[in-house]
């Protein structure tokens, strides 16, 4: 298949670099210019961002939340059959919030209304280091899920097989408006599931409680001064959005 990814931070360049190895034909683009991949070791082709959009079959948008509004204008000349997958997490400590999100609109929704069409919430709810390092082949007993949402089964079945590529098991999480199950604060969210566990994660999900479990867990990472290893990261997740929601 032939991807385009805007974003080359932890999630996007690991995404790169699993589809290349699967064979698959990859070009990645920085939305703020091509110069900002310079000395960048980079899996697929670095390219402008006009012209990461054309002739794929897939886009992956992996740049912060607060900058998905920003790309408005390439998203506008995407091709309508072109499956388009948001990454991103909404933190309102590193970005000033935003009121309808706030006032309880569903995260990937604010997306799909900021970009102007469809999209398939996916790859959001594991760290860039789970990505790298914990994919396993397809059939192995523990293998770590990731959830998938959005309104186009087609779309979603596509994305499922792309999970598989990268080394993960998928889990339908329904529709973009329920993605919020998947969200920052959920039991679904960065908490290394197998496939079973992970759609009973989802199900337990709490959208009241999930905005202040997320500042939970974000308040105690920014307090400590040594920082958390990943393994850390996931271990705090489970203790908070599991034990808690």
């Amino acid at each position: 298949m032939r991807f385009g990814i805007i974003g080359a931070g932890p999630i996007g360049s690991n995404i790169a670099k699993k589809l290349v190895d699967n064979g698959h034909d990859v070009k990645i683009a920085d939305a703020r210019g091509i110069e900002r991949l310079e000395g960048k070791k980079l899996s697929g082709t670095p390219v402008v961002v006009e012209d990461v959009i054309k002739n794929i079959d897939v886009l992956i948008i992996s740049i912060p939340f607060h900058a998905l509004p920003s790309i408005r204008h390439i998203i506008d000349k995407v091709g309508k059959e072109v499956v388009v997958v948001d990454t991103s997490n909404y933190f309102p400590q590193f970005s000033s919030k935003i009121e309808e999100i706030e006032n309880g609109m569903v995260e990937s929704v604010w997306v799909s209304n900021q970009l102007g069409r469809p999209i398939i919430k996916a790859f959001n709810n594991f760290i860039a280091y789970t990505l790298e390092h914990h994919g396993t082949p397809e059939g192995n007993h523990g293998r770590i899920a990731i959830a998938i949402a959005g309104d186009d089964p087609s779309h979603k079945q596509i994305i499922m097989g792309v999970a598989n590529d990268l080394g993960f098991d998928s889990v339908d999480s329904g529709s973009l408006s329920d993605s919020w199950r998947q969200q920052p604060g959920t039991p679904a969210y960065c908490t290394e599931l197998t496939k079973e566990e992970l759609a009973i994660a989802l199900n337990k999900a709490n959208k009241e409680k999930a905005p202040f479990l997320r500042d939970k867990v974000m308040e105690k990472r920014l307090a400590s001064p040594g920082g958390y290893s990943p393994q850390d990261i996931v271990n705090l997740n489970r203790e908070i959005y599991s034990n808690e929601s």
